[in-house]
């Protein structure tokens, strides 16, 4: 159920996903729903996490094998390419707050970040920096895809260009920590 209501999200906008929506293309009633869910704020944090875990596994894949930018733009282009495929999904997994160590949400976003930390293991940034650095890839990451995704450039200049233009330039800034 919460796959097909990652899916419907990527439909309508996570906006627009309601109970009786999903219920409806489940083709079943919404009280039906609630065996699997204690609603819709549940639901939403299911699909965040669901999210997250597909966002770990397509960062981690495809930086196996590869470091400094080639490792980094492998991150950044996975990333990319699983917002603009999924965007109602990823659009769950903004503010959502882990509720503690075992949390799902924890877990995801641990191995996300882990998935991350290797790219920045190609560069020299000390531990105290990681975290922000960590920071600064995971927002221009975000940044980027969901703009693109929701339409936000409309103008004339290549975006796959602007996008190569962002890897060099982060790479750049990686290197000069």
């Amino acid at each position: 159920m919460v796959a097909a209501g990652a899916l419907l999200a990527d439909e309508v906008g996570l906006s627009r996903l309601t109970m009786g929506l999903l219920a409806e293309r489940l083709g079943v009633r919404p009280p039906s729903l609630y065996k699997h869910v204690n609603g819709q704020e549940d639901l939403v944090r299911r699909i965040a996490v669901l999210a997250t875990e597909q966002a770990a596994d397509t960062v981690g894949g495809a930086v196996r094998g590869v470091a400094g930018r080639d490792a980094l733009a492998a991150a950044l282009r996975a990333f990319r390419g699983l917002v603009i495929a999924h965007p109602g999904r990823y659009a769950a997994t903004t503010g959502v707050e882990p509720t503690g160590p075992e949390d799902p949400m924890t877990l995801a976003t641990t191995r996300l970040f882990n998935a991350l930390r290797t790219v920045l293991l190609g560069y020299e940034i000390d531990e105290a920096g990681m975290d922000h650095a960590l920071r600064m890839v995971r927002s221009i990451c975000h940044g980027f895809a969901t703009l693109e995704a929701a339409g936000g450039f409309n103008w004339n200049t290549d975006v796959d260009t602007s996008f190569e233009w962002l890897i060099d330039f982060t790479d750049r800034g990686l290197r000069a920590m």
